[in-house]
């Protein structure tokens, strides 16, 4: 008999500033750690107005982590020290695994009415595969398979299986599963996650009741951060929530319907050494990680 996941705690973006002042909702980051293992964070970057987001994210590093970029609208020119270089456009995926050390840029830009819409996934790589020889892999919009699991249901698969199908990006040391769900009015998506794996969701657009046990007819409270899941069943745009142990989730969208992103993936459960762009196991890692980059010395070869 199956399990159905509760919601243990929700998070709403926080406004935050990054790279050379790219202004973003974070859904999660360092103060999260490790609740969210192994994801480390979730931004959200949607915006109008080019000052919001055009100086982007220049040279920087990264080391210990993958980083998972999914955009909606807009574009965002990249590059990295492995020679990739490309567009990252509407609909496309990057999933990149820093692994040992890698040096890329971000650029971002609007679509035509100047919106810029995406997000940016981090995923934490365990102690065997923090040192692995970085990989970059990109995929685009028509790679993404599209699943209707249910009445009015569209469920865009870029990594994972549902219904039989399998998402292009596979491989991954955690398997991770990253699923874009689309519902219309009222509608349900029942979906199996195994017990063990952590599993969380994104609300990009619309309301919905990811909460079975809830009382369906409470509104939702204004704030920022964690909330009292007992007054808010139903859960708006901008809002993180991590379910809790199970082996099935059931969603039910609002009078206006709903879009998520679910995520899931299995616990690197290992101590987080955090600063920056890098993540390791320990302080000595995090050490030796930036002295690597004074000496010229962090881009390793083979």
């Amino acid at each position: 008999m199956s399990r159905i996941r509760q919601v243990s705690r929700v998070f709403r973006g926080v406004p935050t500033i990054e790279g050379a002042g790219v202004r973003l909702k974070r859904a999660f980051g360092h103060r999260e750690v490790p609740v969210f293992d192994p994801f480390l964070l979730l931004d959200d970057f949607h915006s109008k107005d080019p000052a919001d987001y055009r100086k982007g994210f220049p040279w920087h590093p990264h080391r210990g982590i993958e980083t998972i970029t999914y955009v909606l609208h807009g574009r965002v020119e990249h590059g990295d020290s492995m020679g990739n270089s490309g567009t990252i456009g509407e609909g496309d995926v990057q999933w990149m695994t820093a692994g040992s050390g890698i040096v890329h840029q971000e650029m971002p830009d609007g679509d035509k009415g100047g919106l810029l819409w995406g997000f940016q996934l981090w995923a934490n790589l365990p102690a065997r595969d923090k040192m692995t020889n970085p990989r970059y892999r990109g995929v685009t919009k028509g790679e993404i398979p599209e699943v209707k699991p249910g009445y009015g249901a569209r469920v865009k698969v870029i990594a994972g299986t549902l219904d039989g199908v399998t998402g292009p990006v596979t491989g991954i040391a955690t398997s991770p599963e990253f699923l874009d769900v689309t519902l219309d009015p009222r509608a349900t998506f029942t979906h199996v996650i195994p017990s063990g794996r952590k599993a969380l969701a994104y609300v990009i657009d619309g309301e919905a009741y990811f909460d079975p046990r809830r009382d369906p007819f409470a509104y939702p409270v204004a704030g920022a951060g964690y909330f009292d899941m007992d007054r808010e069943p139903r859960i708006g745009a901008e809002s993180a929530l991590l379910f809790g142990e199970g082996d099935e989730i059931t969603v039910l969208s609002g009078e206006k319907g709903a879009r998520f992103l679910c995520i899931s993936g299995t616990p690197v459960n290992e101590p987080v050494a955090w600063y920056g762009p890098i993540v390791m196991n320990t302080e000595e890692e995090l050490r030796t990680a930036f002295a690597d980059l004074r000496d010229g010395t962090f881009i390793r070869k083979g």
